[in-house]
């Protein structure tokens, strides 16, 4: 019973159409969901991906009408991207420029080059040189160029005052190991590994005593979600949380995966979700994202849903 890497990443957007056309237009990822938040109805649920919706790929947003982030510690705080090779991205910096996009320069973070922006709602972000590792579909309808696309998720960093019952949640209870330790901007930040390791299987830890704790809003991330590969697996890790008595939302059918919810002890939110069935469950993989998606307990209340929803 192993997680095999980072599944995808929830974050939240109070402005759905702006959200949607920087992901698919500046970033050139594929919308391979368009759906709803399954506990309330009112909100989106968008899951940008790469051109198979591939189990790794996805970062997905709610849409809720709330204010901006308040950033602070006890937070998920940047979530990175993978492409392959230097001059990508170079390539990605003339493009940001080109678009009006905030970014940082080319530079170093944990011996892999990257480059930190943001979008519109101030959703802190890095594209990270994987070096060819890890899997990516390509998505041919892309306004970004083959050989330059987002290939899927990579390290995610969350921030924590103090990272000793943290640590604990991390080894004892998911079997991460901590691999290693660098500096970001002055702060500590330990690299935890899942699976294989690799860019798409690495949770950085920062250690951040210093700062207030984060209110969620738009621009901010809602939780965090790592892979297990099939149901056995799943129901091992059910199990696993129950004979420990940490709380869970206990087994959750999400339709496209099954999932799991816990809290750490800084009450950072973070899922366990299966890489099955898929997205292609009830739409052919050739128009995901085309049309709204419901799962079966939704489908008598698409009219209402669909009303309430506006156009992307």
């Amino acid at each position: 019973m192993q997680l095999t890497g980072i599944h995808h990443l929830t974050a939240i957007s109070a402005n759905a159409p702006a959200n949607h056309a920087f992901y698919t237009q500046t970033l050139g990822m594929r919308l391979v969901k368009r759906t709803v938040n399954q506990d309330d109805t009112s909100a989106y649920h968008l899951f940008y991906g790469d051109g198979r919706a591939t189990p790794g790929s996805d970062i997905t947003f709610f849409e809720w009408p709330v204010e901006r982030e308040r950033r602070g510690t006890n937070a998920i705080t940047r979530t990175s991207l993978r492409v392959t090779g230097a001059d990508t991205l170079a390539w990605w910096a003339q493009r940001f420029d080109a678009m009006g996009v905030s970014h940082s320069g080319v530079s170093t973070r944990d011996g892999r080059a990257v480059l930190d922006f943001e979008d519109p709602e101030g959703q802190r972000l890095s594209l990270v040189d994987d070096g060819g590792e890890g899997t990516g579909e390509i998505w041919e309808k892309s306004p970004v160029p083959a050989e330059r696309q987002i290939r899927g998720l990579g390290p995610i960093a969350i921030s924590v005052p103090d990272d000793e019952s943290t640590d604990l949640v991390l080894t004892r209870v998911l079997g991460m190991s901590r691999a290693r330790s660098y500096d970001e901007n002055g702060a500590t930040a330990h690299v935890y590994e899942m699976g294989p390791g690799g860019p798409g299987a690495e949770l950085h830890l920062v250690i951040e005593p210093h700062l207030p704790p984060a209110r969620q809003g738009a621009g901010g991330v809602h939780h965090i979600a790592f892979r297990t590969p099939d149901i056995e697996q799943y129901n091992a890790w059910a199990e696993r949380l129950a004979n420990i008595r940490l709380p869970s939302s206990g087994p959750v059918d999400r339709h496209y995966f099954r999932s799991l919810y816990f809290r750490e002890p800084n009450g950072i939110l973070i899922e366990i979700a299966t890489d099955g069935p898929g997205f292609d469950v009830d739409e052919p993989m050739e128009t995901l994202g085309e049309a709204l998606a419901l799962p079966p307990f939704l489908e008598d209340r698409r009219k209402e849903i669909e009303a309430a929803l506006r156009p992307l």
